[in-house]
């Protein structure tokens, strides 16, 4: 089955808080990996609850808030805060094992992937 799932380039991150939308499912108990051309890499996960966490292939980490709008999704509420104050990417529909190509909220190209657990 395929359900929407985000295409999550992001390296730094954002979002409101709203509950779960069902576009979303894939995404849960999941992860999103994003792949950068020189090697490193962002892990993202996303709850039902509107949490949103992130770590980065250095060990860095991040934590914020998720919302659907439209066909995007967007985070806010960076912690620890970033330069941006909010990011949003356009909702893809992908099931585990896909990949799709993005770029990160500087504008750099991923490859993003969904795989199976966190």
């Amino acid at each position: 089955m395929r359900l929407k799932t985000l295409a999550f380039a992001l390296a730094a991150c954002c979002a409101v808080a709203l509950p779960a939308q069902a576009d979303m499912e894939s995404a849960f108990g999941n992860t999103v990996i994003s792949h950068y051309p020189d090697g490193a890499w962002v892990k993202h996960w996303f709850n039902r609850d509107g949490s949103y966490q992130a770590v980065f292939s250095d060990g860095r980490r991040l934590s914020a808030r998720w919302a659907v709008e439209g066909e995007r999704v967007c985070l806010n509420g960076i912690r620890p805060r970033m330069l941006l104050s909010r990011f949003c990417t356009t909702l893809v529909e992908a099931s585990v094992g896909q990949t799709w190509p993005g770029r990160d909220p500087l504008g750099r190209r991923v490859r993003n992937e969904l795989v199976a657990g966190r």
